[in-house]
């Protein structure tokens, strides 16, 4: 979702109680690829040493794990949702001031571009839950290509939308520790937002934004929200911990004809599966910690679904089109994922209940992430004048 913000609001951290392990036998040390920076450089102070695991890894395996996410994301079954971008806003008072420029117009595809099993399941899985993690827009005639509609600068000011998630939705400074978690897996998810602005930027030839000083500005440990990096990252951890966690279901799934004759997308979907990121026992520090802060008594989780909703529903705010599109995708991930790893009472989910659209916007989200983190590599080597 291609959001200009005013300003990152900065989400103080809980201190984590991270679950040290130990490099099962067999597996070898992670050796980093020879960037000219790594997601250690660019922690805040007090990270605590078990959560550098998991950034290792991170750095380690990423460059790797985003071609094969490139590549499911360009399937049919990956990149096309059908959203409702007429709802109205139903948290503030908007005037109709609508994005203005061609950036931020979409037009649904064609009918005959979009596979027969989409639709039918969509149309057959369509269901209506009062307490679930997942409120999505119910499927109509009209599906967009998240990848022909891509996920970069406009030029929109999203900022009301923003403070609005972070001063209403997101918990208050001093609530329990799963709170500060669903703090955080929000705050990463306008930390990839962010990354794709600031990206998109580079290519913007009227001179009148600065890609480095916004970098410096939305995500730098010296800019407005020292924590969004870390909290990228965290996010990051969530979504590649709920792909395993759903691994059962996305085994059996049939994910429909690739995008050509020679594309089998089940053994792409099965080699994410494999892939030694998604496997990481350091990833999987963030996902044992966050489910053993919402198991504590008196968590009232029930709190958090009704937040997951209200994020995917704040996105009606957003008056461009193509930010919508990408911040309901991006929303429904960050749910789903919340799903497959808490379940109603914090110890996980059905992940075998999964919807298409669930599946889809995981995998899609992690690949958003995945990005992500390849741009803040290539931006703070820019700002320090080294080369990826």
């Amino acid at each position: 979702m291609a959001v200009v913000l005013a300003a990152f609001m900065s989400l103080p951290l809980s201190s984590l109680s991270l679950v040290p392990w130990t490099m099962p036998r067999g597996r070898p040390r992670i050796a980093l690829p020879p960037l000219a920076v790594n997601g250690r450089d660019l922690m805040p102070p007090g990270v605590t040493e078990e959560w550098f695991s998991g950034i290792e890894a991170i750095d380690g395996y990423n460059k790797e794990l985003l071609e094969l996410l490139q590549r499911l994301r360009d399937q049919p079954f990956f990149r096309l949702y059908s959203v409702d971008l007429l709802n109205g806003c139903g948290y503030m008072p908007q005037e109709e001031d609508e994005c203005e420029s061609v950036s931020c117009e979409v037009f649904p595809v064609d009918s005959d571009r979009v596979p027969a099993t989409v639709r039918d399941r969509d149309a057959s899985e369509y269901d209506f839950e009062l307490d679930g993690w997942v409120r999505w827009d119910m499927p109509s005639e009209d599906y967009y290509d998240c990848v022909e509609i891509a996920e970069t600068y406009t030029a929109y000011d999203g900022s009301m939308v923003w403070n609005f998630i972070h001063s209403k939705i997101c918990f208050e400074d001093d609530s329990g520790e799963w709170q500060m978690d669903f703090n955080r897996a929000v705050s990463g998810l306008h930390a990839c937002i962010s990354a794709h602005i600031v990206d998109g930027m580079k290519s913007d030839t009227s001179g009148a934004v600065d890609a480095v000083k916004e970098y410096e500005r939305r995500l730098s440990s010296s800019g407005e929200v020292p924590e969004a990096i870390e909290n990228l990252y965290f996010g990051y951890m969530l979504l590649l911990c709920a792909v395993r966690e759903a691994s059962e279901r996305l085994e059996k799934y049939d994910f429909g004809s690739g995008s050509d004759e020679e594309t089998d997308v089940k053994s792409l979907v099965l080699q994410l599966l494999q892939s030694p990121l998604v496997l990481d026992k350091g990833v999987e520090v963030a996902e044992l910690n966050m489910r053993d802060h919402a198991v504590q008594p008196g968590s009232k989780l029930w709190q958090a679904r009704l937040r997951t909703r209200d994020l995917l529903r704040i996105m009606d705010c957003v008056q461009c089109n193509v930010c919508r599109l990408h911040g309901k995708v991006g929303a429904l991930g960050i749910a789903t994922s919340m799903q497959v790893l808490l379940g109603a009472e914090g110890r996980g989910g059905d992940s075998s209940r999964l919807h298409r659209v669930e599946i889809a916007a995981l995998v899609t989200t992690l690949g958003k992430f995945s990005n992500a983190i390849r741009i803040v590599t290539e931006m703070e080597a820019a700002r320090r004048g080294e080369d990826t």
